[in-house]
C-alpha cells in the first residue's frame, strides 16, 4: 500500500477510534481504541469498569478507580476471546499507551501502533519502541 493511501486509512481508523471512545462512561477521559488487521477491524475498546460493574469510572474525589481497564487493554482481551489473533496487527488508539498496557500491546503481537493524542508519561512509547513496534504519532485534526 502506498504511504498516501496508508496515511488515509490511519486517518479513518483513528477518527473511528475517537468515535468509539465517546461511549466510554468516565468523566475526565474517554479512550477509544480498535485493532486492525488486513483492513478488518477485528477488535476495539473504550475504558471502563469490568463488565458486571457500575458503569462509573471516578470515585467521590473525582480519581479513576484502580479498577478501570484502559481502551486497549478492553481491546486485546476482546481480540483473546475471540478466534482472531492480534499478531502483526495495528492498534488505532486516541492516547499513547501507558508502561502496563504497552506490555499488553507487544506481548498480544501488534506490531503497529497510531496514537493521537500523547499520556503525561512516554515510558510505554519508549518500551514499544525497544520492542520493534512500530510507532506513529498522528494528531487527530
Amino acid at each position: 500500500m502506498t504511504e498516501i493511501k496508508q496515511l488515509k486509512y490511519d486517518k479513518a481508523y483513528l477518527k473511528m477510534a475517537f468515535e468509539w471512545g465517546k461511549l466510554s462512561h468516565c468523566k475526565r477521559k474517554q479512550v477509544g481504541a480498535l485493532i486492525v488487521k488486513g483492513r478488518m477491524i477485528i477488535s476495539d475498546g473504550f475504558n471502563g469498569t469490568p463488565t458486571g460493574f457500575d458503569n462509573c469510572c471516578e470515585d467521590e474525589n473525582g480519581a479513576t478507580k484502580w479498577e478501570v481497564l484502559h481502551a486497549e487493554a478492553n481491546a486485546i482481551l476482546k481480540v483473546a476471546s475471540s478466534t482472531q489473533s492480534a499478531k502483526g496487527a495495528t492498534l488505532y488508539i486516541t492516547l499513547s499507551p501507558c508502561t502496563q498496557c504497552s506490555k499488553l500491546i507487544h506481548q498480544a503481537g501488534i506490531k503497529r501502533v497510531v496514537f493521537a493524542n500523547s499520556y503525561k508519561d512516554l515510558s510505554g512509547i519508549d518500551f514499544l519502541e525497544k520492542a520493534g513496534v512500530e510507532i506513529m504519532h498522528l494528531p487527530y485534526e
